[in-house]
């Protein structure tokens, strides 16, 4: 998954919109997008829309970005949209492995009711909303088969800490958020899972989430969210390995072939090594991913 957009969950409008927008996967949010009021017909029309999502041919991987464990909510929305079979629920406010192991047996209880297969719903957990989470950053590898993606949130954690701002006056994070950055790639690595990049909360200024997007593919990042359909075609452009990146991965590979018991080889003028061959293997599965190998 490249790009993942959100979708306001108690709009029909804006799933239609988004359906078009060609990103990888959707997001529909029964969380922060919703008002209390408005959570029983988001629901609804959440599960109408995964629906009609089923129904079409070509169609984007479903998310639902379901309420906290916490909240008090989070049962109705299982109960409402697992009969539907998105492909995965988002769990916002996530404390560790320990809270994707709890949703995993719900989701496990609702799958046994719908007559659907054991693990067909994943999980995409958001793992820096909170201080705490920070310090169980290492729980997420071996927590659940279901996991699919792992991403992580800015807006909420600077929230909890009572920060006046996430970011420098040039864009950048500060040092706290940074830092929240380089531990959700490392979680996900750490469980071979997919890390997805945050927000770029200002949807207009396409010259920053270029270089946002671009930062974050070079540190490892298959992916990044959305809030708005204008961001995708960036994201999908940045996250789709060069045609030149493809034709280098595939020399490094095939370099090792022809050489099976070299430990170091050179190409082109650069020593290359064990690393390079999983970071070419990881860059062709990325590229096969997005249809462009």
């Amino acid at each position: 998954m490249r790009s993942l957009l959100f979708v306001p969950g108690d709009s029909e409008k804006k799933f239609a919109k988004a359906l078009a927008s060609r990103a990888d996967a959707l997001i529909l949010d029964l969380e922060d997008s919703v008002a209390a009021s408005a959570k029983e017909g988001a629901r609804k029309i959440v599960r109408a829309a995964i629906e009609e999502a089923r129904r079409k041919k070509s169609r984007p991987l479903i998310y639902v970005r379901v309420n906290p464990l916490e909240s008090g909510l989070l049962e109705a929305d299982l109960d409402t949209v697992i009969p539907a079979r998105p492909h995965g629920v988002m769990l916002p406010k996530s404390r560790g492995g320990s809270d994707v192991m709890q949703l995993s047996t719900k989701l496990a209880v609702r799958e046994a009711e719908c007559d659907l297969p054991d693990g067909e719903v994943s999980i995409l957990p958001i793992a820096t909303e909170s201080a705490s989470a920070l310090f169980n950053m290492g729980s997420y590898a071996g927590a659940s088969r279901r996991l699919s993606a792992l991403t992580w949130g800015a807006e909420d954690l600077s929230a909890d800490v009572g920060a006046s701002t996430n970011r420098l006056d040039d864009g950048a994070y500060t040092d706290p958020y940074r830092l929240a950055r380089a531990l959700a790639l490392f979680a996900a690595t750490s469980a071979e899972i997919a890390p997805i990049d945050t927000v770029f909360v200002n949807f207009r200024d396409k010259a920053g989430l270029e270089a946002e997007c671009a930062a974050a593919r070079r540190d490892g990042f298959t992916g990044k969210l959305a809030i708005h359909p204008d961001q995708v075609a960036i994201i999908n452009a940045a996250f789709t390995p060069s045609p030149e990146a493809i034709a280098r991965a595939r020399a490094i590979l095939d370099a090792f072939v022809a050489n099976p018991d070299a430990g170091v080889l050179g190409l082109n003028g650069e020593m290359i090594d064990r690393p390079h061959i999983r970071r070419a293997e990881r860059l062709l599965e990325a590229a096969k991913a997005a249809g462009v190998d």
